[in-house]
């Protein structure tokens, strides 16, 4: 069984006006992935706004900064550091960064592929590996 030990400085990172992902494991970047896995910062303030996953699960772990989530149109709820959120396919969902520093997530989509729709995104951009993002764009 093959294995791949990911240096995310060789990969590129997905900007967005809200904040950037690292995609360290996903479908275009890693063969036979049945997950995949990003790294999330949503910046103060800013975030996802409500949409689904048709065709795949997510988790979502809270690594640093704090938020609401909101998940199947239900009130949002208060998360932080260490905190998981499982949502099932097709659930709509929203996540808010309410603090003053960077909100850090883990994603995971089961199965992996979710992540080819953020490429389609009207504010998405796309910095080279070896290249650090702004903290904000403008």
């Amino acid at each position: 069984m093959p294995s791949k030990l990911v240096d995310p400085a060789t990969l590129p990172t997905m900007t967005f006006d809200w904040g950037v992902i690292k995609p360290l494991v996903a479908a275009d970047n890693t063969e036979n992935a049945e997950v995949s896995m990003m790294h999330v910062i949503l910046l103060p303030g800013k975030g996802h706004e409500r949409h689904n996953h048709p065709e795949s699960d997510e988790i979502l772990y809270i690594l640093a900064g704090e938020g609401d989530q909101m998940v199947d149109d239900k009130d949002p709820i208060p998360v932080r550091p260490g905190h998981t959120v499982f949502i099932p396919k097709g659930a709509f969902h929203s996540t808010l960064n309410t603090g003053y520093e960077p909100m850090v997530i883990l994603a995971i989509y089961a199965p992996a592929g979710a992540e080819a729709v953020l490429k389609t995104l009207p504010d998405y951009q796309e910095i080279p590996p070896g290249e650090a993002p702004a903290l904000a764009r403008g």
